[in-house]
């Protein structure tokens, strides 16, 4: 069984560190503790990865953003993932920091990624893993803080959540989406 994992985030060090591209930092950590590398292919970084008798191929879109579903529509044809078996990690600034939400489908909520993944697709229905980032920034400044680096106060929750995302990636794959649900759904 092959599964499509994806991580959202922006290339380019000015990003890295930022509540915008935890997508991306939860595929690192996935990738990595699977011994797996990242190689530059069309659209993305992508590594392939065997687990438990099952095939992953991770990508972080090189479109930047706004243009992600460029790069999952691409991945899900090439390596012909179905739809059920894609999984989209994102940040969501509706959702409190030390909170993880799976879903099985849904709105974009606002999202660039997933407006542009939605209408390349042409459904809302796949899997997403919402990264919750909170909301703690003033008036005004929603850009400043989605795309500003996490604080040092923020960084044990963070660092602590990335490997709670990775335990349901690793659950959604083995047991399905409705059972990860009621496990990280909390």
């Amino acid at each position: 069984m092959k599964f499509l994992i994806v991580g959202l985030g922006n290339i380019g060090a000015e990003y890295d560190a930022t509540r915008h591209n935890i997508g991306f930092d939860v595929a690192d950590v996935f990738v990595l503790q699977n011994k797996g590398i990242f190689s530059l292919d069309r659209h993305a970084f992508v590594s392939e990865l065997k687990w438990k008798g099952k095939t992953f191929v991770v990508i972080k879109p090189t479109t930047y953003m706004n243009l992600s579903g460029k790069a999952v529509k691409y991945w899900m044809e090439k390596e012909k993932v179905s739809l059920e078996n894609v999984l989209v990690i994102v940040d969501d600034l509706a959702i409190p920091l030390d909170t993880l939400r799976l879903r099985s489908g849904g709105s974009d909520a606002g999202h660039n990624g997933l407006k542009s993944i939605d209408l390349l697709l042409q459904t809302k229905q796949y899997p997403r893993l919402r990264f919750g980032i909170g909301s703690d920034f003033p008036k005004g400044r929603q850009v400043d803080f989605v795309l500003g680096k996490w604080t040092p106060n923020e960084m044990p929750i963070v660092n602590e959540k990335i490997l709670k995302a990775v335990e349901a990636i690793e659950s959604f794959a083995t047991q399905g989406i409705s059972k990860t649900m009621t496990l990280f759904n909390k």
